[in-house]
Formats: C-alpha cells, sequence, structure tokens
C-alpha cells in the first residue's frame, strides 16, 4: 500500500498545504517518513491524516469561487468503531464549507471498506451544502452496497455514470462539468 500515492498531476494547480484557507494549510510531507498504516500495512507519507485510525485523504483541488472540493481517499471508512465522518466532518469538511464549499467529489476507489453506524452526520453534511451536493466516485461495488444498506445513499450521490468517469484524464474543471451534468440530470 505504500505506494499508491494521492494524485499528483494537478500539482501544479493546487496543493492543500499551500492554500491558506486548507484544513491542511502549512503542513509538511516526508518523502521517505512512512508513519501512518491501513491494516498494519504503511502508506504512501503524501496522504493526510484527520484523526482516523484508518481512513486518510488528500484534497486534490478547491476552487472557490465556484464552491467546489476534490478529496481523494484511501483506507477502511469506518464509522461503526472510529467513527470516520464525525471526524472528516467536523475537521476538514466544516472547515471547507464555512468557506463557502458546498460541492464535494469524494474519489474512493482506494477505500477497501466500510463500516456503517447512524446517518446523523451525512444528513448534517447534507442540509449544510444547501445547494450543493456531495458525489463519491469510482467506489467499489461492496462498499455502495454497504452506504445503501447504512441509507447514506440519501444523502450523498453515487452509482450509474459516476463510475465510469474516467476522472484522472480530466482537469478539476472538466471532471467538475461531468459530475454537474450527471447531477443535474438526475434532479430533472
Amino acid at each position: 500500500m505504500h505506494y499508491i500515492e494521492p494524485y499528483y498531476n494537478w500539482l501544479h494547480i493546487y496543493q492543500a498545504n499551500e492554500d491558506n484557507r486548507s484544513p491542511f494549510f502549512e503542513r509538511e510531507y516526508s518523502e521517505f517518513v512512512f508513519e501512518h498504516a491501513v491494516y498494519n500495512y504503511l502508506i504512501h507519507p503524501q496522504w493526510d491524516d484527520f484523526g482516523s485510525q484508518t481512513l486518510y485523504i488528500k484534497i486534490l483541488y478547491v476552487d472557490y469561487p465556484e464552491g467546489y472540493a476534490i478529496i481523494e481517499m484511501i483506507g477502511e471508512w469506518n464509522d461503526a468503531l472510529y467513527n470516520d465522518i464525525m471526524n472528516l466532518k467536523r475537521d476538514v469538511i466544516e472547515l471547507m464549507t464555512e468557506e463557502g464549499i458546498n460541492k464535494f467529489i469524494l474519489i474512493g476507489e482506494n477505500v477497501l471498506n466500510f463500516h456503517a453506524s447512524d446517518d446523523s452526520y451525512y444528513e448534517e453534511w447534507f442540509q449544510e451544502v444547501e445547494d450543493g451536493w456531495i458525489v463519491m466516485l469510482n467506489f467499489r461495488d461492496h462498499v455502495l452496497e454497504e452506504f445503501r444498506r447504512a441509507g447514506i445513499d440519501y444523502y450523498v450521490n453515487f452509482g450509474g455514470e459516476l463510475d465510469d468517469i474516467n476522472w484522472r484524464k480530466l482537469s478539476p474543471r472538466q471532471l467538475m462539468d461531468q459530475v454537474e451534468r450527471i447531477i443535474s440530470n438526475r434532479l430533472d
């Protein structure tokens, strides 16, 4: 797992540790010191710790005027044991919504499992984005099924065309445009 790096082709246009409005502003990274692990497997040091023991993220891009953020994830999303959604919501998402972000694209191809608890933080997040939305791209089928079983699909958008987006070939704006088109079609 230590070879799986966060997506780095957008670093020339955005870096969360250089964004003074980011929850990870001035965070320093090592290329050689591996200190975080998932399932006892070390992960690449470029992933950001937000208080979870098993889930890590990387804010790949934020556009404040347009109000959207793209966040990549790795690990096990465990609300049952570690209340990961609370940590994510309180320590990352709320800081971003205070800065005007109301559209969130979560990329989850490296999320290995999901363990549900209750849906209250998802509901709260959903209510706070008002005219925005929360989208999950490229999560594994068994993870999406767990989200459905927990009723989280009421608060976030995933599946269908959203899982067919080859986001690595797009710019952040192109990705946002594709996601927005899909969400608009779903609402119509």
